[in-house]
C-alpha cells in the first residue's frame, strides 16, 4: 500500500510441483531501495522453493465457495481512498474460480461496489498464497493479505495496481507504520495468466514468493500480531499518482482465485 496511505485496507517445504491452474513462470531479478530489502544477487536465491500443497489450500474454490470460515463484507465502505462500498453480491464462484469484482452500482453516497472476502479466524507465522489472476482497470486495486488492527494495526500485503499489471506490490506495516513498498517485475501480465503469489512470515522475515521462487525478504521492524487472510477488489479516488485515474469501462472489473493456502510455519 501507499507510503502514505493512513486506512487499512478492510488495503517444511510444500511440494516441488507447480500446483493445477498456475503457470510456471521464472520471476525476474527485483529491484528497490537498498536500505529496505534484501534481494539475491543475480544467480542467487533468498530461500528454497515453496508451492502451495493441496492440503494446505483452506480454500478451494474448484469445490465450491467455503461453507464456513469466510465470510464476505457487506454494507460498508472504508472511507477514505476507497471509493466503493462492500457487496457480497460482488463475489461469487463460477468456472472453478471466486470472481471479485467492482462494478457500477450506487449505494447511499457511493456510485461504485467492490467486493471483500475474509476469514472468520486469525493466522499467525506460516506460509500464506493464493492462485489469482489481477484486475486491470486504472484506479483498482487487487490483493492477498493479511490484517489486524487488535491490539494494533500490522498487515502484510500483495497487492496489484490494476494500471501496470506486470508487476506486483509488496508491502507491510507493523503498529501503523508502512512504507516498505517494493515493486517486482513480474515479466508477463497478471491479469491474462492464473499464478501462485505468496509469502512466508516468521518472527524475524518476511518473504514473498512468485510461482514459488523467493522473490524479495525483509528483515526490519516485522508485524508479530495474527491477522484475518484478506482478498479484495477495490476502486480509489485521491491516490492517482499511485494507482491511476479510475474511470468505469462500462463491465465489472474483475479479479479471480482459484484457491486461498495457509500452512503454519
Amino acid at each position: 500500500m501507499k507510503a502514505t496511505r493512513i486506512f487499512s485496507i478492510f488495503c517444511a517445504l510444500a511440494a516441488f510441483s507447480f500446483p493445477s491452474g498456475c503457470m510456471a513462470n521464472k520471476p525476474s531479478v527485483p529491484t528497490g531501495p537498498d536500505d529496505e530489502i534484501e534481494n539475491p544477487p543475480i544467480g542467487e536465491t533468498i530461500a528454497p522453493d515453496y508451492i502451495t500443497a493441496d492440503a494446505d489450500k483452506i480454500a478451494d474454490f474448484s469445490k465450491g465457495e467455503p461453507t464456513s470460515g469466510f465470510h464476505k463484507a457487506n454494507g460498508y465502505s472504508n472511507g477514505g481512498m476507497f471509493d466503493c462500498m462492500w457487496s457480497y453480491d460482488n463475489i461469487w464462484v463460477q468456472d472453478d474460480a471466486m470472481q471479485v469484482v467492482v462494478r457500477e452500482r450506487s449505494i447511499g453516497n457511493y456510485k461504485y461496489t467492490g467486493g471483500e472476502y475474509r476469514t472468520d479466524g486469525k493466522y499467525s507465522y506460516g506460509y500464506f498464497s493464493t492462485c489469482m489472476k489481477a484486475a486491470k482497470c486504472s484506479g483498482v486495486v487487487s490483493s492477498l493479505f493479511t490484517y489486524t488492527n487488535q491490539p494494533r494495526w500490522d498487515e502484510i500485503d500483495i497487492e496489484f495496481l490494476g494500471n501496470d499489471t506486470t508487476k506486483v506490490q509488496f508491502n507491510y506495516y507493523t503498529n501503523g507504520t508502512g512504507g516498505h513498498e517494493f515493486v517486482y517485475n513480474l515479466g508477463y501480465d497478471a491479469s491474462t495468466e492464473f499464478h501462485e503469489y505468496g509469502f512466508s512470515w516468521t518472527q524475524d522475515a518476511i518473504i514473498w514468493y512468485v510461482d514459488g521462487k523467493a522473490v524479495h525478504k525483509a528483515t526490519k521492524d516485522i508485524p508479530q500480531y495474527a491477522g484475518q487472510i484478506m482478498t479484495n477488489v477495490w476502486n480509489g479516488k485521491g491516490v492517482e499518482d499511485w494507482i491511476g485515474k479510475f474511470t468505469y469501462p462500462g463491465h465489472d472489473v474483475v479479479a479471480q482465485y482459484k484457491w486461498i493456502g495457509y500452512k503454519s510455519a
